[in-house]
């Protein structure tokens, strides 16, 4: 059971965008930013926001490409609260991102989303739950 006055934060399976049609048409008709670590494309779309994320086999064995998915879903679970509503996100993972800590990763995302300009307006009074974990 939650708290009253806590956030939620969960990352069902209805909130990743699987579909190679899903994918195909982000990259028709979104826009996307490049940072040093990762590539994050988005679009307006739908009522929920959703993310996929890209890892491919040129970045290294499984262990190493689900170790970077695993980073890059929580990067998400922890600020889907700060995230407009009805985007579709893909993140797609860079070379560089193999010998990336956590932190330098959240510092990418957090840049690119910045860029993005998909973040809510933030109220000055608020707590942001991400930081006091």
């Amino acid at each position: 059971m939650v708290r009253p006055g806590r956030i939620r934060l969960r990352f069902p399976k209805t909130a990743r965008l699987s579909r190679a049609s899903e994918f195909a048409l982000l990259k028709t008709e979104g826009k996307s930013w490049t940072g040093k670590h990762l590539t994050l494309a988005t679009l307006a779309r739908g009522e929920e926001t959703r993310i996929g994320i890209v890892t491919a086999r040129r970045l290294g064995s499984a262990v190493v490409r689900n170790k970077i998915r695993r980073r890059i879903r929580e990067i998400f679970r922890l600020n889907q609260h700060r995230l407009r509503r009805g985007l579709w996100l893909v993140t797609v993972a860079r070379s560089s991102s193999v010998g990336a800590s956590y932190d330098d990763l959240l510092r990418d995302w957090l840049r690119l989303a910045e860029r993005a300009s998909i973040f809510l307006p933030r109220h000055p009074d608020a707590e942001d739950p991400a930081q006091s974990l």
